[in-house]
């Protein structure tokens, strides 16, 4: 018996939902993730649904490439009266290329069926999700977003620009270099947070500094998750001061 849906520590959403689990290392950001590591965990648990998607490498655990597709929890949010910010998939992510489209639309009818809920999607693929949403329903309630770690990736930011979505948001999470020339026209919001966990990279100040700028000029909403490091919680979350909880208006 699974847990189709949880209430989460995540200081950006109210609970997760993972109608699929299990992904692929992609860039730098992914090296590591806590869903690998958490998978790892279930499987030795005995978890069906994390049967096989994980696999050692040297100290760690890292992604397969195998997927489960969860179809026991496609109606889940439908027994969820009271309204919710629910984080969709934070252990896979719903626009990589092994998840059918055809499942990405049975999601949607989820999310269509339950306008109560507010639904944050977060993917490293937005070029499939900027192509795939171009089929789908405009829902007002559905938050689409993308991960940006460094500059490596920053091209991430024009495939979501590309999305059709009420609400476009970035997540610069784990932050591990400067997003110095992150354009933020069109994008609603953005996620700010160093990585944490055993082997984290550490953030610097000005990085956060860039993107708190760039939030200013676009006047899209800003939130501080977390500085990260070893002991997460021991650093804190206070940046310049505060503690920075913005959300993007819904429906932008």
């Amino acid at each position: 018996m699974f847990v189709l849906m949880s209430d989460s520590s995540i200081e950006w959403t109210d609970a997760t939902w993972n109608p699929v689990a299990g992904c692929t290392v992609l860039t730098a950001g992914c090296t590591n993730c806590y869903a690998m590591r958490m998978a790892a965990r279930l499987e030795a648990m005995g978890t069906p649904k994390y049967q096989g998607l994980t696999r050692k490498s040297g100290q760690r655990y890292v992604w397969t490439g195998a997927v489960t597709l969860d179809e026991a929890s496609l109606a889940a949010p439908l027994s969820w009266r009271k309204p919710r910010l629910i984080f969709v998939n934070s252990m896979s992510d719903l626009f990589q290329d092994a998840v059918p489209a055809e499942f990405i639309q049975r999601v949607w009818k989820t999310m269509a069926t339950t306008p109560r809920h507010t639904y944050q999607i977060l993917t490293k693929r937005p070029d499939r999700m900027a192509e795939l949403s171009a089929l789908l329903p405009l829902l007002p309630n559905v938050w689409l977003g993308t991960s940006v770690e460094n500059a490596d990736v920053l091209h991430r930011l024009d495939d979501l620009r590309t999305t059709k979505a009420a609400v476009r948001f970035v997540s610069f999470e784990p932050l591990i270099g400067s997003v110095a020339g992150a354009d933020m026209t069109g994008i609603h919001w953005a996620i700010v947070g160093g990585e944490s966990g055993p082997r984290a990279r550490p953030i610097q100040e000005d990085w956060i500094d860039e993107i708190y700028g760039q939030c200013e000029d676009a006047g899209a909403a800003f939130f501080f998750k977390q500085w990260g490091g070893r002991n997460k919680k021991a650093a804190g979350r206070t940046y310049r001061g505060r503690l920075w909880d913005e959300l993007p208006t819904l429906g932008a």
